[in-house]
């Protein structure tokens, strides 16, 4: 089992995600999550699916594009830090990407779809991975964070949202 990273495995920031998570199987919970992602385009009504809780803030369908950026961004450093990539990551502006993205124009099934992939094939590489390259640490947004920090901060990140989705947008989803 992998068990929860120190403190000095990841950025002060991240910390309020990691905190989210319980000790356990963190692959099995983002298994769950993938499942639970999935479950949203029954759940949300399609024309709920670009609701705001306020004009500057994203739409359920940009959220879900975020969380498909952010497990994009975090699997990659998962997995250059795990082979032990000794170059430094880049920093995610999250609203950038969002920006930038047409996830409005997409349909809350298909984003739900392609979250499910990309979480599936970090879920693939990571349940390789050995007790060494799990605690390696590298550098992104130029802070030490190990693979094993990123695992937890995937999981508590969906989490984060998955409350936000709950508390300000009225989509109850749980998992």
């Amino acid at each position: 089992m992998i068990t929860k990273p120190r403190e000095s495995e990841y950025a002060p920031y991240f910390s309020r995600y990691v905190s989210l998570v319980p000790e356990g199987d963190v692959l099995a919970m983002l298994q769950e999550q993938m499942a639970g992602i999935n479950r949203l385009s029954g759940i949300v009504s399609p024309e709920r699916e670009k609701f705001r809780y306020a004009a500057e803030k994203w739409s359920i369908r940009e959220v879900v594009g975020h969380l498909i950026d952010a497990e994009r961004v975090f699997g990659y450093r998962a997995f250059c830090i795990s082979r032990g990539e000794r170059a430094l990551l880049p920093k995610f502006d999250e609203n950038a990407y969002v920006a930038g993205s047409r996830y409005d124009d997409r349909v809350l099934a298909d984003l739900a779809s392609e979250f499910t992939l990309v979480r599936g094939g970090n879920i693939a590489f990571m349940s390789q991975l050995t007790e060494r390259e799990w605690q390696r640490i590298g550098t992104a947004s130029d802070n030490p964070v190990s693979a094993r920090a990123l695992a937890y901060i995937m999981a508590g990140h969906v989490r984060h949202h998955i409350n936000v989705l709950s508390t300000k947008y009225g989509v109850s989803l749980e998992f």
